[in-house]
């Protein structure tokens, strides 16, 4: 058998396991999934000593650990590399540690899934932390008309825009420069977990904006029901792209791509 985990601190509330096991069931594959702790002071032995063991395969790496993934790499996707972190791990043919990132595409197969053309859309993101970093290549990749990256600090936002603006129309702004309505909106912050809203005017929002929370929760997130109240047409939260993120990596890993919906059907009725 060969044998999986997600990595992080702390990694108790993960549905990794779960999915992944969902995942391996539907597509008859032969592999336990498991859970690790890292400590925060000694990640890369944790990576290291499971490597070191037969049939260990890959990792999936979550927070805090993401950027030190990326770094303990030999060798990385594209995506990964213009992401600066890395959320899946696997050895090569000759043993050389690999990542990917595959957040963004997870982001993007959701969007699809639920009906969301990108191209020629005009698409705000409102963060310019890590998760937005890890999303604009995908997105770029989809050729929407523009990307705005809204966020408190300007400098943080003009550092994405130098590293992503060879791949399509990007630029920067700060929260009472937004002026325009918008097609697609995306939080890219936890602000929801905390129950806080980020400080985007009302006029983001036009009865076609489908606006996007890369959190999830049981109830709408506190972003998603703002921007109901303001008359968007359609809101979604992240769930979906957990989910395919990590077919992404299922399909990395064992070579096969498995079905999303049932098991999205499945974590909403938890």
């Amino acid at each position: 058998m060969d044998y999986y985990a997600v990595v992080g601190n702390p990694v108790g509330h993960s549905k990794s396991p779960m999915i992944h096991a969902m995942f391996a069931q539907q597509t008859n594959q032969d592999l336990n999934y498991g859970k690790i702790e890292a400590p925060l002071d000694a990640f890369s032995e944790s990576v290291n000593t499971f490597f070191a063991q037969k049939n260990q395969k890959g990792l999936n790496i979550t927070v805090p650990f993401k950027e030190q993934a990326w770094s303990l790499c030999q060798e990385r996707t594209e995506r990964a590399e213009l992401a600066g972190a890395v959320n899946t791990l696997y050895l090569s043919k000759n043993n050389k540690l690999c990542g990917d990132n595959t957040d963004g595409v997870g982001l993007v197969s959701d969007l699809k899934n639920n009906g969301i053309v990108l191209k020629n859309k005009k698409i705000l993101i409102v963060g310019a932390g890590g998760a937005v970093r890890g999303v604009l290549q995908p997105i770029l990749k989809e050729m929407p008309e523009c990307v705005v990256v809204c966020n408190r600090t300007l400098s943080k936002a003009d550092e994405l825009v130098s590293i992503f603006k060879h791949l399509g129309n990007i630029r920067s702004s700060a929260f009472e420069a937004v002026n325009d309505a918008y097609d697609l909106v995306i939080n890219g912050t936890s602000a929801s977990l905390s129950g806080n809203l980020p400080p985007l005017p009302v006029k983001v929002i036009k009865p076609e904006t489908v606006t996007y929370d890369m959190m999830y929760s049981k109830d709408a997130t506190v972003f998603n029901g703002w921007a109901k109240q303001y008359g968007a047409s359609k809101t979604i939260d992240g769930l979906g792209m957990l989910v395919e993120q990590a077919a992404e990596a299922f399909d990395i890993w064992r070579g096969v791509k498995p079905q999303t919906t049932e098991v999205m059907e499945t974590l909403r009725a938890l």
